[in-house]
This record gives C-alpha cells, sequence and structure tokens, in this order.
C-alpha cells in the first residue's frame, strides 16, 4: 500500500525538528532542487526540450498521486527554476559547474543541519525522502495559505 502524503510528511519531519536544521532546509532543499533541475538542464533532447523537462514532468507525476495540489505548487517551482537555468544559459555560465557548486554548498549545509539536529537525513532511509523534501517545505507554505494538500 502506497503511504500518503501526510504519513510522508510526518515520517520526514520526526527528523527535521531542531529549530536550526528547519532553517538550513529552507535554503538547502531549495537550492538541491534547483542544483539538480540544472544539472538536468545541461543535457540537450533537441533545441528546446531538455532531461530537465522530462524529469520534471515523472516528479509531478510522482507528486500528483501523492497530492495533486502538492503537484500543482511544484509546476510552479518547476517552471521558475527552468526559467532561472534559460537566464543562467544566456549570461553564457556553464550551466553545470553552477549546479555543482550549488549542490555542493547546499549539501555540507544540509549535513550541518542534520548534525545540529542530531539525526541522520531521512534518505538514508528510503531515497524517495530526497522527493519528499521539497514536499515539506511546500506543505507548510499551503499550511499559511490555508490550501489543503
Amino acid at each position: 500500500m502506497m503511504k500518503t502524503i501526510q504519513q510522508w510528511l510526518d515520517d520526514y519531519g520526526a527528523s527535521h525538528r531542531n529549530h536550526t536544521n528547519k532553517l538550513i532546509h529552507w535554503i538547502c532543499v531549495p537550492a538541491i532542487f534547483f542544483s539538480i533541475v540544472g544539472f538536468l538542464y545541461a543535457i540537450p533532447l533537441g533545441s528546446t526540450l531538455t532531461v530537465a523537462h522530462i524529469a520534471l514532468l515523472l516528479l509531478l507525476i510522482y507528486y500528483a498521486r501523492l497530492s495533486p495540489s502538492l503537484a500543482a505548487g511544484m509546476l510552479i517551482i518547476g517552471i521558475v527554476c527552468l526559467w532561472l537555468w534559460r537566464l543562467v544559459a544566456l549570461a553564457h555560465v556553464v550551466i553545470w559547474q553552477a549546479a555543482l557548486a550549488i549542490f555542493v554548498l547546499a549539501w555540507i549545509g544540509q549535513f550541518i543541519g542534520h548534525k545540529i539536529e542530531g539525526a541522520k537525513p531521512s534518505f538514508f532511509k528510503d531515497l524517495q525522502f530526497l522527493l519528499i523534501g521539497p514536499a515539506w517545505l511546500m506543505s507548510f507554505i499551503y499550511k499559511k495559505a490555508g490550501i489543503k494538500l
């Protein structure tokens, strides 16, 4: 049986209770998400299509199975990421190098946060938690905005 979105969020939240770790996650999780989109954006599949477009489509299908409203929010985030990487490309920055710098710095931050928390990152338990991190942050935005998951 597939876990519900709330079960995933509760499980993820269990190792993210420390205020400092949460704050670090608000910076580093979006940065990691953005950097991964960048790595994939750097792999063209045609004149305008990239691996990032396909990966985000698959990710949206995953999120839609958990929560259609959450998938809608992640669609917006995905579009913003694609647009920002397009701007980076137009500035003639080497995308994979920029993505690598962001990725490494953000993961250093994540591991510092988990050291402070005293708990291992959730993805050591289940790799799907790598997809739940952005959803966990989005769930807080939704709660503040009164949007149901």
